[in-house]
């Protein structure tokens, strides 16, 4: 009998995740990657763009913006159109309902884990030497 993958957090976290989108508080993997997201905010401003002009934007290389776009197509987050002009391929990329709802459900999970880390931050500051950082000897120094 084959073991079922368990993907992400959800499985320890006790939320369900649809087949369609991450749980609640899960980053969804799929835009987390750098170009990917990349590629999702540039396509939430702009109603569409080419494939020269993601790359250009981008800053990224012909093969891997065809591969990480591919993988936003495939999972739906993404349309593209390839149509030829003056003989030329021109390919152009517009983001889906689907696409736009994942990266809102996104960024609404990272706001959501801003205020512990700006609680962690605030306390790697703190002068008080009984804080979470404060230093302690070591078994060592003891």
């Amino acid at each position: 009998m084959a073991k079922q993958k368990k993907n992400g957090p959800s499985a320890t976290a006790g939320r369900s995740a649809t087949a369609d989108r991450p749980a609640p508080g899960d980053i969804d993997q799929l835009i987390h990657e750098r170009l990917r997201l990349g590629i999702v905010c540039a396509l939430a401003v702009h109603e569409s763009l080419t494939f020269t002009e993601l790359r250009e934007l981008l800053q990224t290389t012909d093969g891997n913006l065809s591969v990480q776009a591919r993988k936003l197509e495939e999972a739906g987050y993404v349309t593209c159109q390839k149509r030829f002009e003056a003989r030329k391929p021109k390919t152009t990329y517009k983001l889906t309902a689907k696409g736009r709802a994942a990266l809102e459900d996104y960024l609404k999970t990272l706001s959501e884990m801003l205020p512990p880390l700006e609680q962690l931050r605030h306390a790697a500051r703190s002068d008080s030497r009984d804080g979470l950082f404060s230093r302690r000897p070591l078994p060592s120094e003891g």
